[in-house]
This record gives C-alpha cells, structure tokens and sequence, in this order.
C-alpha cells in the first residue's frame, strides 16, 4: 500500500514536468486575471471619505468631556462633544454604549487609556461614510502606541484548557476591574453589537506590566457581532487581534502598524473580506506579519478536543510601502507577509501579496504531504515581488512547496511590477487606490510580467 508521502512525491514529480506546459496553455487563454478580480475590490474606491492616512495632520479640538470609571447603564456619545478615555473604562452590567456618527474619542497617553466592552454588554458604534468615528490619541504630537485602545469580550468558544482572562491587555488593571477581563464560554451567536465606518488611531500602547497591545481586540467574539469598514493605523501593536470567537470582517484597513495587522489565534474562526494592509520597513516590526494565524502558542495552554483557528481570507490585499525594495529585504527590515502556524486552518482566494521577503511562512511542524496542505490553500494569489512564495520556518529549500502551489489548478501567479503599476493610484496620499489596476490584469494575460522567483 503507497503512503501519502509517496502520492505527494508522485503530484509533485508530474506538476514540475508539466509546469512550463500549463504556465503556457494559461498564457494563450488569457484567462489568469480576467475572470478573478483579486485584491481588494469594488465599482469605486471604497477607502474615500471615511479614511485619513495622515492622521497627524488633522485637527480634532480639545476634550470636552471625561469617560472614567466604569458605566453601568446605556449611555450615548454625542458628535457634539469630544471625549477624552481616562484609564480603563469598562462598559459592564449587560449596558450597551452608543456613539453618534462623527464623534471623536480621545485616548489619555499618560493613563494608556482602554475601553473594554464586558462579556454582556455591548458597542452601537456606527458611523458614516461621510461622518466616521474616530478613536484617536489626546497628544499634540502623536505617535504609536499613545493609548491603550479597544477591547470587545464576549463569551464565543476559545481552544484554551480554562476561561481566559485578559489582564495582560491592560496597562494597569485595578483589582476590583480583574473580573470583567474575563471572555470566552460556549456561546454560538453571542452578540457585541455593531461597528461601522470607525478609525482607531496611535493606539496599542503599552507598559512594562501589559505583555499584548492591540488597537482592536475581539475576545471571544461571537458571530452577531457586525465589524466593518474599520481602520487602524499607526498602533504600536497589532491592529487587529481576534482570540477566539466567530467573526466576520469586512473592510479593514490596517495602516503601518508596528505588530501584526490581523492576529487570529486560540480557536479563532473569521472570515475576512475585501480587506487591506499596509507596511512600512521603516515601522513595522521585524517579528509582525500582515496575517499571524495560530491555533496556540504553547501546547500546554490548548484543549485538542477543541477546534483550532480557522481563517478565510477572499480579496485582501498585502502589501509594502516602499521604493526600495530590494534593499531593505537584504537589510533584513522587510520579511514574511503571512504565518501559519500548527494546526490551523488557512484558506486565501482571489488575493494580492506584494514585497516582502517570502510571502508566506509555515510552521516548522507542518508536515508536507496532501493531508497538511489540504488544510492551507492558497487560490487565485497574485505572488508580486516576493523571493519565493511558500516556506516551512527555518528551512530555505522550498522546492516542493513551490511547485505545490504553482499547480495550475489554484490559478496563483507569479511576476514581478512596481506598486505604481500595480494599484490604481497609490500617489495619492489623501485617498490612495489600492485597487488592482485593469490594465496589469492585461498584462499579466499576455505574460509579459510573469517571471518565476
């Protein structure tokens, strides 16, 4: 009886025989990117009006009201006024916080201010497309990292041996409060609320006694919970962290975050849709990905009787800010787009990955055979000025996995363009387009930028 291994060694043999033959068939059918619209996508740009991607340059007034304490009961935030978030304000006793399109929310950078919605409770924060909501800091001059930021608990399931508590989210975290840190449970369709057209700015601060920062946390989140058209930008950790739950998001923006811009881990299941993330060399950090998606990371910490992370990711695109490209990877400031990590769940489509380093990191513990690979796919990808597409960690030799996922059948290419001919407008440093342009669709038919890396 033949072993997976030799069935994945037989796919592999016939793959690589054939490739040059399929890449061409491909070529003359002009059919690569015409009929799959990859990256992020819409009839117009879906990032104007609501988005500002230079937000020191906007002037947001001064604080006229104070939000300290806990609140108990359902309260209202007016456009009218702008508050200012002192320490950490818990929203607990099943109260539900509603805020008005337009209001600005200031996060206090001595206190690293945080709001936290309890398992319960829950955020009606919906803003417009032409009146967001803003999350911003309370400094003249901002920076990364000026205030805690924002913190949604509910009761959705969690891979974790015991109920999870958050006080590592936390700056300072006082005793009477440790109870309300608490998410996580056996809930399908716990309900947070609404989010909508919201940015959160300058926030993942952090202090000597907080181990994890984020802009954006959703612990144990169910899926009721509506989460769109959010951007982050400027967080000193990861823009989005999902632990747990069961999300749909739709819409995000991460902007030159310093950590991760999406996090899924401890038993997460999310789908992300027409999403977008943007790195700087220059600020993200060397260990942050745009996508880190893990089931643990420590076995000691995980029940396996439950299920791990799980991801779908359709239309995102994940990119490089940089005119440097080639430099800044072979000085080391530019690495992996995304990591997989044991155990987890990875299915990307219709996709854009451009400049980094290697695209895409699996765990050194993924075993490469049909069964471990069914698990992670990557379909209809366009793979753009990256050294290489798909490598186990520690391991630079992947000549197997290249040719896994150079199988005509997932429909992922290969070249190598500039951003400016790339996207549709990335000039524009008020309302950019990252959209792929129509044009390089064209061009990557006719094959005149496809190369093998």
């Amino acid at each position: 009886m033949k072993s997976n291994k030799d069935d994945f060694n037989k796919k592999l043999f016939i793959m690589k025989n054939f490739t040059k033959i399929v890449w061409l068939l491909i070529v003359v059918s002009g059919s690569v990117c015409a009929q799959q619209e990859r990256g992020i996508k819409g009839t117009d740009n879906w990032l104007n009006a609501w988005t500002e991607f230079s937000p020191n340059t906007v002037d947001y007034g001064e604080s006229t009201h104070v939000l300290t304490g806990n609140i108990t009961e359902d309260i209202t935030l007016y456009k009218k006024h702008t508050y200012l978030l002192i320490g950490n304000v818990f929203v607990t006793n099943n109260a539900i916080l509603s805020i008005e399109p337009g209001t600005v929310i200031m996060g206090d950078s001595k206190s690293k201010a945080t709001l936290t919605i309890t398992v319960g409770s829950a955020i009606i924060a919906e803003g417009t497309l032409t009146d967001p909501i803003v999350f911003t800091s309370n400094k003249m001059t901002k920076k990364a990292g000026d205030w805690g930021g924002v913190i949604i608990l509910g009761d959705g399931y969690t891979n974790k041996l015991e109920k999870s508590s958050g006080t590592s989210f936390y700056a300072e975290i006082e005793p009477s409060n440790y109870k309300y840190t608490n998410f996580g449970g056996k809930s399908l369709k716990e309900n947070s609320g609404y989010i909508s057209y919201v940015r959160v700015e300058y926030a993942g601060g952090k202090t000597k006694r907080s181990n994890v920062s984020n802009a954006l946390l959703l612990g144990g989140v169910g899926v009721k919970t509506t989460i769109n058209n959010v951007m982050v930008s400027y967080s000193a950790g990861n823009s989005f962290n999902v632990i747990g739950g069961a999300v749909n998001l739709n819409k995000m923006v991460s902007y030159k975050s310093k950590g991760n811009d999406y996090n899924f881990s401890y038993g997460a299941v999310c789908n992300i849709n027409n999403s977008l993330a943007v790195r700087s060399p220059y600020i993200s950090s060397g260990e942050s990905r745009c996508i880190n998606a893990v089931s643990y990371n420590s076995v000691k910490e995980v029940d396996f009787t439950k299920k791990g992370t799980a991801v779908i990711a359709k239309n995102v695109t994940l990119l490089t800010d940089t005119k440097n490209l080639d430099y800044e990877i072979e000085a080391g400031l530019i690495r992996e787009s995304i990591y997989i990590g044991e155990n987890t769940n990875f299915k990307i489509d219709k996709s854009i990955i451009s400049g980094f380093s290697k695209a895409v990191i699996l765990d050194e513990n993924i075993k490469v055979n049909d069964a471990s690979l069914a698990r992670i796919q990557f379909k209809n990808i366009c793979f753009n000025n990256c050294n290489g597409s798909v490598f186990l960690n520690f391991n630079d030799n992947n000549e197997n996995l290249e040719n896994w996922y150079r199988n005509p059948s997932f429909s992922n290419v290969y070249f190598r363009t500039s951003h400016s001919e790339l996207f549709i407008d990335l000039n524009n440093s008020k309302r950019p387009d990252y959209r792929l342009l129509i044009n390089k669709r064209i061009a990557m038919n006719n094959g005149s930028k496809i190369t093998n890396n």
